[in-house]
């Protein structure tokens, strides 16, 4: 499993195994599941993250993953 998050673009994506998705399904406003033709989830993004996550956390976050 990986955890990215982009900064200049507020996008965090985590991804539970390479591969082509098939289709994006918006599961709630601003959480988009990527998943193949065999509806085995890839990855999860989510849009606008700062908004939904403390930025205080996500510094602290970004700092553990990147490390």
């Amino acid at each position: 499993m990986k955890i990215n998050f982009d900064s200049e673009h507020d996008v965090m994506r985590i991804t539970f195994q390479e591969g082509e998705y098939e289709m994006s399904k918006e599961v709630e406003d601003g959480i988009v599941v990527d998943m193949t033709k065999d509806n085995q989830i890839i990855a999860i993004e989510i849009l606008d993250v700062s908004h939904r996550i403390p930025k205080t956390n996500l510094k602290e976050f970004a700092m553990k993953v990147s490390g």
